[in-house]
């Protein structure tokens, strides 16, 4: 289930949003304000951040710029804020995408997944996959369970490594059947 860290301080927008993002099947953690979306940040390894700029502790750009400090996480902000120029300097600051307010809720959410796409983790990035019952080591072309090594024929193995290569993602009949 892909994490949302919402970050508005509009009680309101942000119960809104996150009933909307649940309701579609989102995980979603709730900050209103700055300080608390950097901890949460840290502790619970959100997909994608959603961040408002006008917040009453920090500025919006300060969190960004707190988040970019460690973090590569796609940063999608939503703002009042509808000058070039606040949209210029969020972007340089490391947001992925800008969404001003008023916004269709249609167009956040397929900006949203644009982002998640955008931010998951490839294979280059990620060589083993670890999982509770078993390793899979793409560079080494290996499965093990345990300390034992788990034998493959040539098809079980391509299989498995289209479904490792597609994190999160529903790979259909037809693809495995073509590749």
């Amino acid at each position: 289930m892909t994490r949302v860290l919402l970050v508005d301080d509009d009680k309101a927008l942000a119960r809104a949003l996150s009933i909307n993002l649940r309701a579609r099947g989102y995980d979603v953690d709730v900050a209103l304000t700055g300080r608390a979306a950097l901890e949460i940040a840290g502790n619970r390894t959100p997909d994608v951040v959603v961040l408002d700029l006008g917040l009453p502790d920090l500025d919006g750009l300060e969190v960004l710029q707190g988040l970019r400090g460690w973090t590569h996480v796609p940063v999608l902000v939503l703002s009042a804020r509808e000058d070039q120029s606040d949209k210029v300097s969020a972007l340089d600051a490391g947001a992925d995408d800008y969404v001003t307010k008023p916004f269709g809720m249609d167009e956040l959410l397929a900006r949203l997944r644009a982002a998640v796409r955008r931010g998951a983790p490839t294979t280059a990035d990620v060589p083993v996959v670890v999982t509770d019952h078993f390793t899979v080591d793409l560079t080494a072309r290996r499965v093990t369970r345990g300390d034992e090594e788990v034998r493959l024929t040539p098809t079980e193995w391509h299989l498995l490594e289209i479904l490792v290569r597609s994190p999160g993602r529903l790979v259909s009949q037809k693809r495995l059947l073509q590749e």
